[in-house]
């Protein structure tokens, strides 16, 4: 991306634990290549953002942290690469992708329009474009995660990721956190429970799988047969946000941190409590 800052970045723990946190959608190095590229100011793009919830990992205790810089209207690493609008890029062809509904919607591995903006980009993007960006940005931060998580899995026997995103309130006004485990298939049920755990202990309101069952992050990397356990955490943006949920109120944000270590904390105690009974076989 020719940006400021790495397309993303490493953050190691000391005494780091089977949990590995990701943050693929807090992003705001918008580069003079993406400005160039885009039809709004990018500070209308902000609604792509998971904003600022790259601020609740900093400093959490014993878990590796993967943060992407690179915004996510440059490319969706919780997209398949196959996920590409035939709309937007020339020589896509459309027989070969994944035409989901959220490329449908313009929210595909390149984000195509945004409601209450419209058309992101000033025109067509050559399919060169798209695939110098997966290389670039895409492949390389999925690479990283890999590893991390094969670090843990090969330290502790498991390993647990915890995908962190953040959402607009629910409507409903049921939940501040969904956790997504893809309906069970990456994650065993004690990850999720554990988190739910937390969050009733801490006074937390949580749902499951509703309406955010989780994404290509957590089905790729998930693999509880290998003991490779992924979920996918949606936090309320007015858990850390200001009223006008665009920067973070500071005591929020402690409080919102403090719950996410508290997370990360009892993830891994069950994890250990999980490893006992084989451990003794």
């Amino acid at each position: 991306m020719n940006g400021a800052a790495p397309a993303f970045e490493v953050i190691k723990a000391p005494e780091s634990g089977p949990v590995v946190l990701s943050v693929p959608h807090a992003g705001r190095d918008y580069s003079p290549a993406h400005r160039a590229l885009v039809r709004p100011p990018v500070e209308r793009l902000l609604a792509l953002e998971d904003r600022l919830v790259d601020e609740l990992v900093r400093n959490i205790p014993g878990a590796p942290v993967l943060i992407a810089n690179a915004p996510r209207a440059w490319i969706d690493l919780n997209r398949h690469e196959a996920e590409i609008d035939p709309g937007l890029v020339d020589g896509a062809v459309a027989s070969r992708l994944m035409l989901t509904a959220k490329v449908r919607s313009g929210l595909g591995l390149v984000p195509r329009r945004l409601a209450g903006v419209g058309e992101i980009w000033r025109g067509r993007l050559p399919l060169a474009a798209v695939e110098a960006r997966l290389a670039e940005l895409h492949r390389p931060y999925h690479a990283a995660l890999r590893g991390l998580l094969q670090e843990s899995l090969d330290a502790h026997g498991t390993a647990i990721l915890l995908d962190i995103h953040s959402m607009p309130p629910l409507s409903s006004g049921d939940a501040q956190l969904v956790i997504g485990n893809r309906f069970g298939q990456s994650a065993a049920t004690w990850v999720s429970a554990s988190v739910a755990r937390t969050c009733t202990r801490l006074g937390l309101s949580w749902q499951e799988n509703t309406p955010y069952p989780g994404g290509h992050i957590v089905e790729r990397h998930g693999a509880p047969a290998r003991g490779i356990h992924a979920v996918q955490l949606e936090f309320d943006r007015t858990l850390y946000l200001d009223d006008e949920q665009r920067e973070c109120d500071p005591l929020k944000l402690e409080r919102t941190r403090r719950i996410l270590s508290e997370i990360v904390a009892d993830v891994k105690r069950a994890a250990l409590d999980e490893a006992l009974p084989l451990a003794a076989e």
